[in-house]
C-alpha cells in the first residue's frame, strides 16, 4: 500500500504557496516535510491540519495507490 501527495503539490501551485510556507504555517517539521516529499506515510493530524490551512478535504491532497498483486 502507497500513498502520493502530488494532488497536494499542485494544490499548492495553484495557491502559490511554497512547501515551506505551508510547514510553517501549520507548525510541521522538516522531516515531516521530507516524508510527505517522498510520498510515505505522515500522521493523520499532519493531514489534518494541511486541510484546515487550504481549507480542503483528504481527497484533494493525497491519493491512495494499493499494491499491485502479480499474477501467478
Amino acid at each position: 500500500m502507497a500513498v502520493s501527495y502530488n494532488k497536494l503539490w499542485k494544490l499548492l501551485i495553484d495557491r502559490k504557496m511554497s512547501k515551506v510556507q505551508l510547514r510553517n504555517a501549520i507548525g510541521m517539521g522538516s522531516g515531516t516535510l521530507a516524508k510527505l516529499s517522498k510520498d510515505e506515510k505522515v500522521s493523520l493530524d499532519v493531514l489534518e491540519k494541511i486541510c484546515k490551512e487550504l481549507d480542503c478535504n483528504f481527497s484533494e491532497i493525497i491519493d491512495y495507490i494499493p499494491d499491485s498483486k502479480e499474477c501467478d
